[in-house]
């Protein structure tokens, strides 16, 4: 675990106290409001005046005398773990949790022991096959999104998309790959957690030199003096520096409170240094403030350049010192995996130009700039991640910072283990559902449409987190008696299992509460009119190679957002003999999508530097007048609204090279939008529009013109795109589609 203790685990557990009985369920949560009953639930997220408000059943106080029918279950610590643990072996007269539980077998029969802990075992299999029966259950009234495949097509570059329900992930979205390989197929799950899911990864492992023990240890340190803290010269020094520093920055004139500044402290220093008995490490002290302080008086009086930064007097000692080391071989805590820190990397895949087919040996890999764990699962299983608390985005490659690679033993079939593996790094770990959709497509809309500070989203949040919190309760008070026969380690497991079981389920009870608050912030009366309005489409596009969420403030405005670009296209321009190999795969392919597809490096512009700004996560497009005599090797949207209703892009009106690195330099937190309307009207040569991942060229998303290079060139991808059985693009013909520069030059 990241910090070699246990309190990290706290958001995982329940601690009742003993107990002779079940106590009485909390509020019960078993349903999500029928529509119209959402004000029950959101009244108080949104503010409204006058409106209902979403009441939480009040828990007694700890010191409060509860009803007889619930004094056994102190909820206060219901998220406390350790607090459960502590008090389930505090416990001595229940039989259950003996306080002396190896001495008990040791002096008994040594059956008691097995027959205990078949019993346990039991438990666990009677809960998973409840947890399997409910989920099939589920799955046939509310079917996932994106089934996932039990073997993922061998060779396929891009994948098979999918989403995962929750919002561990960027976008809930995940990709299955399933290289080619001499040793057979190499299945591995690739996604993007979000930085708010780190903890709980961060929480399943047993990372080297994260366990700290205290040791005292002699070491040089440097302190000011006893003098100068007593008298204050370095403060009194610094503030006379720092206000006529500001003055010759501004080159404003030399004020009265200045110039008291640095009489005052001349005057404490000179007082020093007039003194017979003080020390040569003191005298040289104030010597040092002074020679500061007549650098000060030839500014006051003459003006000039900004000073140097002015640092304290300090002397080095030698000092015993007590610190907190890491130590590198702490055996891994009960419950974790084991994970080892090394340099960061890529899968290093290969694609053949002649097949389309990727392939990966399972262990080659490119180098990376940054820092990552391997996570052994267990079983021939194991994980890569890069965590963004490791990875400093002023050194380090930003856009790898929340990547997982989640690795399959050699050979075919583990697609749908792939997905339930990620319980072992605590997310979560169930295809994305119809009704679980919609909250990532709220959450979308909400960035995309910049409604993050709007009214009563703030509330609507932290109201969604309180039913997440009761669905916990929920589900501990139906499995109150198994849970209290557990030891703490199957404790633990027990309560993570149950923390990713409540957020799958209430999730649909969230979405009542945050639509709600998004319709008022974006204009409309209530949630029930927003879902109802046309532009409202809650299910992503899945007809291509990648999955994408709309927004619906351009679904639903599309005559406006095509009037604001008029005249205007998005395009993006290739190098020259790139296009037949761009239409081999059909993707237009961020950097980062490129490496994992197997597509080497030098394609883009600036691959290096949009890893540092984060812009390799996504492609480039520029917005210009729409071109009359376009060059070779050029896509073109003359409709970009078949992109901007994405909610995935971000634009500068200029070159910044796709920065979010809010680190980095090219970042502008001022220039940077996500606004349809603002970016029809960039007129920067060098804008940029970026959409996450990339664009599927052969689904909705495609080009109204693709321009080749040459007639020859035309015939060639004209005939690998017919043999393939691809006749149309975006809806047109595939000839009317693919063009030539001399079509428009002659």
């Amino acid at each position: 675990m990241g910090t070699g203790s246990k309190s990290s685990h706290q958001s995982y557990a329940v601690s009742p106290t003993a107990i002779a009985e079940a106590p009485a369920a909390p509020l019960d949560l078993a349903g999500a409001p029928a529509a119209g009953e959402g004000a029950d639930l959101t009244g108080a997220a949104v503010g409204g005046a006058g409106g209902p408000e979403f009441e939480v059943q009040a828990l007694p106080a700890p010191d409060e005398e509860a009803p007889p029918a619930e004094q056994d279950v102190d909820w206060d610590l219901l998220l406390s773990p350790d607090a459960l643990i502590a008090d389930m072996e505090s416990e001595e007269e229940l039989p259950e949790v003996s306080a002396e539980p190896e001495v008990a077998v040791a002096e008994g029969d040594p059956q008691d022991g097995i027959e205990e802990q078949l019993a346990e075992e039991a438990v666990l299999l009677q809960a998973e096959d409840i947890e399997e029966v409910q989920e099939e259950a589920e799955e046939e009234t509310d079917p996932p999104l994106t089934p996932v495949p039990a073997a993922p097509p061998v060779g396929e570059p891009t994948g098979t998309p999918i989403l995962v329900g929750g919002d561990d992930f960027i976008n809930s979205e995940a990709t299955l790959v399933a290289y080619d390989s001499p040793d057979g197929p190499r299945e591995v799950l690739l996604t993007h957690i979000s930085e708010e899911a780190e903890e709980k990864l961060l929480d399943a492992l047993s990372i080297p030199g994260t366990h700290m023990e205290e040791v005292e240890v002699e070491e040089e340190v440097k302190e000011r003096l006893a003098l100068d803290k007593e008298k204050k010269l370095a403060e009194m020094t610094k503030t006379a520096v720092s206000s006529v520093q500001q003055k010759l920055k501004t080159g404003a004139e030399m004020s009265d409170a200045s110039i008291a500044k640095h009489q005052a402290a001349v005057d404490a220093v000179s007082a020093v240094l007039s003194n017979p008995s003080i020390s040569d490490d003191e005298k040289a002290m104030a010597q040092h403030y002074m020679d500061q302080l007549d650098l000060v008086k030839d500014k006051i009086d003459n003006g000039g350049a900004p000073m140097p930064w002015m640092d304290a007097y300090e002397v080095s000692e030698m000092k015993m010192v007590t610190k907190q080391i890491p130590v590198p071989d702490g055996e891994p805590e009960p419950g974790t995996l084991a994970a080892t820190v090394r340099k960061a990397s890529r899968i290093k895949a290969n694609l053949d130009p002649e097949t389309g087919q990727t392939s990966w040996d399972g262990v080659t890999r490119s180098s990376a700039n940054g820092t990552e764990y391997e996570i052994d699962m267990g079983d021939g299983w194991k994980a890569v991640y890069r965590p963004y608390k490791e990875n400093d985005p002023k050194k380090t490659e930003f856009s790898l910072r929340g990547q997982l690679e989640v690795h399959a033993p050699a050979g075919t079939g583990h697609g749908k283990d792939l997905v339930e593996r990620l319980e072992q790094l605590h997310l979560m770990n169930k295809p994305m559902t119809a009704s679980e959709g919609e909250w990532t497509y709220l959450s979308n809309n909400i960035q995309a449409q910049g409604l993050e500070g709007s009214a009563g989203m703030g509330a609507a949040m932290e109201t969604a987190q309180g039913l997440q919190d009761l669905q916990v309760q929920e589900i501990v008070h139906q499995r109150m008696e198994s849970l209290m026969g557990l030891d703490s380690g199957a404790l633990q497991t027990a309560m993570k299992r149950i923390h990713l079981e409540a957020a799958h389920k209430v999730l649909p009870m969230k979405v009542e509460v945050v639509r709600d608050a998004v319709a008022k912030a974006s204009g409309f009366a209530s949630g029930a009119d927003l879902a109802a309005s046309p532009g409202y489409e809650p299910t992503p596009s899945t007809s291509g190679k990648w999955l994408t969420w709309s927004r619906f403030d351009v679904t639903g405005k599309k005559a406006e957002i095509q009037g604001a670009f008029k005249g205007r296209s998005l395009t993006h321009g290739l190098h020259g003999g790139a296009l037949a190999s761009l239409l081999g795969t059909g993707v237009l392919a961020s950097t980062e999508k490129r490496a994992v597809m197997g597509i080497g490096g030098g394609v883009g512009m600036s691959e290096q530097a949009d890893k540092m700004t984060g812009g390799a996560n996504s492609v480039f497009l520029r917005v210009k007048k729409t071109p009359s005599q376009p060059g070779g090797g050029m896509l073109i949207w003359d409709d970009p609204s078949v992109l901007m209703q994405r909610s995935d892009y971000y634009a500068y009106n200029g070159d910044h090279f796709g920065a979010i690195n809010p680190e980095h330099h090219n970042y502008n937190a001022n220039a940077i939008t996500r606004d349809p309307m603002k970016i029809a009207n960039f007129s920067g040569s060098s804008n940029e529009v970026m959409f996450r991942n990339g664009i599927d060229l052969f689904g909705s998303e495609a080009p109204s013109r693709i321009v080749c290079h040459t007639a020859a060139e035309r015939s060639t991808i004209l005939a690998s795109l017919t043999s393939r059985g691809i006749t149309q693009l975006g809806g047109k013909p595939v000839e009317d589609v693919l063009c030539t520069a001399n079509d428009y030059n002659s």
